[in-house]
């Protein structure tokens, strides 16, 4: 897991979180939830290729919102690594947030689970 992540309002632009994510170095945005009964929402970098820029929609237009995935599946900060890859491969996920007592605390994607899970249970 990484703790570094970019959370967003869903009111936000394109225009304004490509900025963001270029500025930080990320390709996948954490939309907040409105209210307590709200669920987290998810934008990366493939949804605004697909959804805005193969649509030739204006960036500066689209707010987050109407390209966001709503719910996020999300993971449990003490998921046994082998259990997210294959949740992974079951929803042809990338990344997800990683959820804490309703909280995102961080991003897991492939790259960790391979980089950093799969030598953690090789070494063990």
């Amino acid at each position: 897991m990484r703790p570094q992540f970019l959370e967003m309002d869903g009111l936000m632009t394109v225009a304004d979180a490509l900025e963001e994510m270029a500025e930080h170095g990320t390709n996948t945005l954490i939309i907040m939830k409105r209210h307590a009964d709200d669920e987290f929402g998810i934008v990366q970098l493939s949804d605004i290729a697909k959804k805005v820029l193969a649509r030739n929609r204006a960036p500066e237009r689209v707010n987050l919102y109407e390209i966001m995935t709503k719910p996020v599946i999300g993971i449990h900060e003490r998921m046994d690594v082998r259990y997210v890859a294959r949740l992974f491969d079951q929803f042809g996920l990338s990344s997800a947030p990683v959820i804490k007592g309703g909280a995102v605390i961080g991003m897991v994607s492939n790259d960790d689970l391979v980089l950093r899970g799969l030598m953690r249970l090789h070494q063990s």
